[in-house]
């Protein structure tokens, strides 16, 4: 799954928990307070599983490790090197 495509899902998720608060509060408890906690409930759920899918990565991805210094980057590309062969 690429970069955009991930944080694509991360702000759908997170949209639909923001907009299942306010329809939650501002629409259906007016009909039923029952319904209105179990959507709010649903919607506490989503955002710890839409930072996993932001911050999950692919297995050659190595953002993390580009640190700029140059004998760095240096050793962790040797030790791919030598996990690869």
């Amino acid at each position: 799954m690429s970069v955009q495509r991930r944080h694509r899902l991360y702000f759908v998720m997170m949209g639909s928990c923001v907009g299942l608060f306010v329809l939650a509060w501002g629409v259906v408890r007016l009909w039923s307070v029952t319904a209105a906690v179990v959507m709010c409930v649903v919607a506490m759920v989503i955002p710890p599983f839409a930072a996993i899918v932001a911050n999950r990565r692919d297995p050659g991805e190595r953002w993390w490790d580009e640190s700029g210094d140059s004998q760095s980057d240096r050793w962790w590309r040797e030790l791919d090197d030598r996990e690869h062969k």
